[in-house]
């Protein structure tokens, strides 16, 4: 890339601090639009290093329940790809550092068109991108579209990821590899760290990129238990839950369940020795 990317200069900053990266994700425009920007800030100020961004979409196909309802809650305000960009361009008035992935789905992108998203996103701010239902095999220009705007594409690999399936995402993948902890959706199941532990070492036979892990991370213990085991963690559903549960509060009482949960899980990656 033609500059430093700043997932990858966080990323190295933290593991020559040895310290483990927190990214923690919330649907743009949930419950509330005038929310998302507030809870961004809320989540640096208590110890997030990367913010990851839900693009809403009707029909969010790896998210379980609790998230499902996020993009429902973010869609009937009419939050849309356009505006999620909006967003990060108000973030960066006040932090031009954190670093900010969008995820969502190939839909609006490909509507929008790889290029105009591309350039719109790098222009806002956006750093790296996750598509969660386009393959490897399909991405070469909207890869190259990314590269030209300095943006990493970043993959998700799963516990049934087969041996030659993560050689072929590791080979295009930039920025970090996401593990997806378990089998099903987001909030899903019960964490297994045995297994965890034994993909992730695999995942590492094949690129030197970090590896973080998401999917089951809800408080402080299991974020340790997984943060010994990788570079980091990505917390989701636990904060959408949180939002969702106080959606017809203010503003600054909804900022604060997150705040509480985000703290939490940053004091048990800092207990890691």
């Amino acid at each position: 890339m033609s500059q430093e990317n700043r997932i990858s200069t966080r990323l190295a900053a933290l593991k020559a601090a040895n310290k483990k990266a927190l990214v923690s994700y919330i649907v743009v425009g949930d419950p509330r639009p005038e929310v998302s920007l507030a809870a961004m800030h809320t989540l640096v100020e208590n110890g997030t290093d990367i913010i990851e961004l839900g693009i809403p979409f009707s029909d969010p196909m790896a998210e379980g329940p609790v998230i499902q309802k996020g993009h429902e809650r973010a869609l009937s305000h009419n939050v849309s790809l356009r505006s999620t960009l909006a967003t990060v361009v108000e973030f960066r008035k006040q932090d031009n550092e954190t670093p900010i992935v969008v995820m969502g789905y190939t839909n609006p992108i490909e509507r929008m068109g790889y290029s105009d998203f591309a350039k719109t996103a790098s222009a806002a701010g956006v750093d790296g991108v996750i598509t969660v239902d386009l393959p490897p095999e399909e991405l070469e220009n909207f890869n190259a579209e990314l590269k030209a705007n300095n943006m990493h594409n970043i993959f998700l690999l799963a516990p049934t990821s087969s041996n030659a399936r993560i050689e072929k995402i590791c080979a295009v993948a930039s920025g970090f590899l996401y593990y997806v902890s378990l089998k099903g959706v987001t909030g899903a199941g019960h964490l297994d760290v045995d297994s965890v532990k034994e993909k992730v070492a695999e995942i590492r036979q094949h690129s030197a990129l970090p590896v973080l892990v998401g999917f089951g991370i809800k408080n402080a213990e299991t974020a340790r238990a997984v943060g010994e085991l990788a570079e980091g963690v990505v917390v989701g559903s636990v904060l959408v839950s949180a939002m969702g549960e106080h959606a017809d509060a203010t503003t600054e009482v909804i900022c604060e369940q997150i705040k509480n949960h985000v703290a939490s899980i940053r004091s048990g990656l800092d207990s890691i020795e």
